[in-house]
């Protein structure tokens, strides 16, 4: 009897906590669910990150890049080098050479030279050279490549040299240490804008914009 009575006073007791069972699975299932989500959350922005470290890596590998130089060879003629720095084989299509006080090049010819990743192609420019410079200049020249890479047309930034030119005799040829511009990344991939020096531009992607119409940038797609 006392048994009995005992089941009888706490019978309400056990079909409360019987009732709140499924109230505390539920509450216990959202908690787990969050935790859960939010461990998901955190593996995921860590694979985008992980994922665009990765594809920036592979676009500095894979970057099409050019180093171009002039050397005197005499006072009548100097040569041109052009080193490609990139693992990526480029087609160099044109040669432009002008004078910083000038907007419009002097000088372009065209090429279709082949240039693997890691060699130099070298040629004379002669009587071009004074075409671009005239019998009497003293002071900067730049030249610039334009080439094709990946199936996209690129140029190079302009590569400037300090020049003296007297009765069309080359007295002097050196280097400027620093680029004539610094170019500017339209969009980084996290949408906000930053600032880098390259070496080339995409040449379609900028005639793509100029006619209004959107364009996916390239592997080293870049405007000044």
């Amino acid at each position: 009897m006392n048994l009995l009575q005992w089941f009888n006073q706490h019978a309400i007791s056990f079909t409360l906590i019987l009732a709140y069972i499924p109230l505390i699975a539920t509450v216990v299932t959202t908690i787990v669910s969050l935790i859960l989500a939010r461990a998901t959350l955190r593996y995921t922005a860590s694979s985008d990150r992980s994922l665009a470290l990765a594809r920036e890596q592979f676009e500095r590998e894979w970057a099409p890049e050019l180093h171009i130089k002039l050397e005197q060879l005499s006072a009548h003629d100097a040569k041109i080098l052009v080193t490609n720095l990139a693992k990526i084989s480029v087609l160099m299509q044109m040669v432009q050479l002008r004078k910083l006080s000038m907007v419009v090049p002097s000088l372009r010819y065209f090429l279709n030279e082949p240039l693997v990743g890691g060699t130099t192609w070298s040629e004379d420019l002669g009587k071009r050279f004074f075409a671009c410079t005239g019998e009497n200049y003293e002071g900067q020249i730049a030249v610039s490549i334009t080439f094709y890479a990946a199936g996209r047309m690129y140029r190079t930034d302009w590569f400037r040299f300090q020049i003296q030119v007297h009765n069309s005799q080359l007295l002097r040829l050196e280097p400027v240490n620093i680029s004539a511009r610094r170019v500017r990344v339209l969009e980084s991939r996290n949408g906000t804008g930053s600032t880098r020096r390259e070496f080339v531009r995409d040449v379609v992607a900028d005639a793509a914009k100029s006619d209004g119409e959107p364009a996916t940038p390239a592997i080293g797609s870049r405007e000044r």
